[in-house]
């Protein structure tokens, strides 16, 4: 075994005399079996070639590529000791021993076609070279190698161009699958490389860790520490305070009569806020009533001097007056001259002889509805005093009248109503402040009541 199978088939090859170098095989014959097994009649094999009448050349290729080193160790065990024999040197002798014994090249037959048996089975129904050549093209482009080209080398269609192509492109895939090694191998070692620095990250990493944890370690130890001396004077502190469940019902009560203090609060403010609002009501109705008092009163006032004034001329017209006493209207109206603006037409007889019977002398002016309203300003200058019902004439004519009366520094009486007796009562006494002459008192005037 200490030289290759096929140096040694290479030396025994014929020497040619002309060259003295060893002869060639015919490569179309070297591929052909044995004459025993031809056909008499057509020339095609009877049956599969067997692998005794196959060139030797081939059993490197066929042993090595559709046997696994496993099925060979253990195929050549049975013709000779491999123990402690390499991959590479049991696939030597096993080629050695095909060249040289029959019994091996049968046992080499039989285990190679009990392997492929399927890819035989299927190829065995393929009548010509050409369909040979196509299922050998579709094996290699599937990688489907060994069983296809142990097939194709044993089928009794095979030429032997198709076994040389067959066995030039196993050769050739040998030289590829060495090239892909060697990638592979400087791939592993580059990968091998940044392993070892993995590795060593690791190691700093799992380093740093460890120190990580010796410290957390350490930082656990010391809060129990503190834990155990804070649960410790918490126990001392416990006992110079009172029980916790007392301090919990009274804060509990506590609590409670907040709540009932708060609820109180809000119904004595709900109650204040109620009491203000009616408060507040209460005056604006003392208000109200205060005002229409006032006027009530003022009314009852000058309803009293209407009165008086009426009782006085019904005793002067029932001559129940003491003869040559002077009356106050013969004090305001003697003399005078009353000027009487608006009122109604019916009352005026009664009301002019009123004051002529006291001696003044008396005109009317309609106030703007019967006379023109640009003779009130002539009217005015003529008169000493000029009166006038709020309740008989236009807001308009009370305005123009007032303000010509203040110009001309005449004095105004206001009246109540437009009758004889509210007239009589507004002359029975001393001017009021509800009279007005030249600038006003200040003191405003109701325009209906006076």
């Amino acid at each position: 075994m200490l030289h290759p199978p096929f140096k040694l088939l290479s030396s025994a090859r014929p020497v040619d005399a002309a060259s003295g170098r060893p002869a060639l095989f015919n490569a179309a014959g070297c591929c052909e079996p044995a004459e025993d097994c031809k056909d008499s009649e057509d020339g095609a094999p009877a049956g599969r070639v067997r692998l005794a009448d196959l060139d030797t050349n081939f059993y490197c290729s066929v042993i090595g590529t559709c046997l696994t080193t496993a099925e060979l160790r253990k195929l050549v065990a049975r013709f000779c000791d491999v123990a402690g024999a390499s991959d590479l040197e049991v696939h030597h002798e096993a080629v050695r021993l095909a060249t040289q014994d029959t019994a091996v090249t049968r046992a080499l037959q039989k285990a190679l076609d009990h392997r492929h048996a399927p890819v035989i089975q299927r190829l065995s129904k393929m009548h010509d070279a050409a369909a040979l050549a196509a299922s050998w093209e579709e094996a290699l482009r599937q990688g489907e190698i060994p069983g296809a080209y142990w097939a194709a080398l044993m089928h009794r269609k095979a030429t032997p161009e198709l076994r040389q192509r067959a066995f030039g492109d196993v050769h050739m895939l040998s030289h590829l699958v060495g090239a892909a090694n060697r990638a592979d191998i400087r791939r592993l070692v580059a990968l091998e490389h940044d392993n070892a620095e993995l590795r060593e990250r690791l190691d700093r990493h799992l380093i740093r860790s460890q120190e990580l944890m010796e410290e957390r370690d350490k930082t656990i130890a010391s809060q129990k520490q503190a834990l155990i001396e804070a649960e410790a004077g918490n126990a001392r502190g416990a006992m110079l305070v009172p029980d916790a469940t007392d301090l919990a019902h009274a804060m509990r009560a506590r609590a409670e009569e907040s709540e009932r203090a708060a609820a109180l609060i809000a119904v004595q403010t709900g109650r204040r806020e109620r009491a203000e609002q009616a408060a507040v009501a209460a005056v604006a109705e003392a208000n109200r009533l205060e005002e229409e008092l006032e006027h009530l009163r003022a009314h009852a006032i000058a309803l009293g001097r209407e009165l008086a004034a009426a009782e006085a001329q019904l005793k002067l017209n029932a001559s129940e007056a003491v003869p040559g006493a002077e009356t106050d209207l013969d004090r305001q109206l003697q003399g005078r001259r009353i000027l009487y603006v608006g009122g109604r037409p019916s009352s005026m007889p009664a009301i002019r002889d009123l004051v002529q019977r006291h001696g003044g002398e008396f005109r009317r002016h309609g106030g703007g509805l019967e006379d023109r309203a640009g003779l009130l300003a002539s009217a005015v200058s003529w008169a000493e005093v000029v009166a006038f019902p709020v309740d008989c004439i236009d807001h308009e004519s009370v305005d123009n009248l007032k303000r010509i009366c203040m110009r001309q520094q005449v004095r105004y009486v206001p009246l109540r109503s437009a009758g004889i007796g509210c007239f009589a009562a507004a002359f029975s006494g001393p001017p009021t402040e509800a009279d007005g002459a030249g600038p006003p008192t200040g003191r405003s005037i109701c325009p209906r009541h006076g």
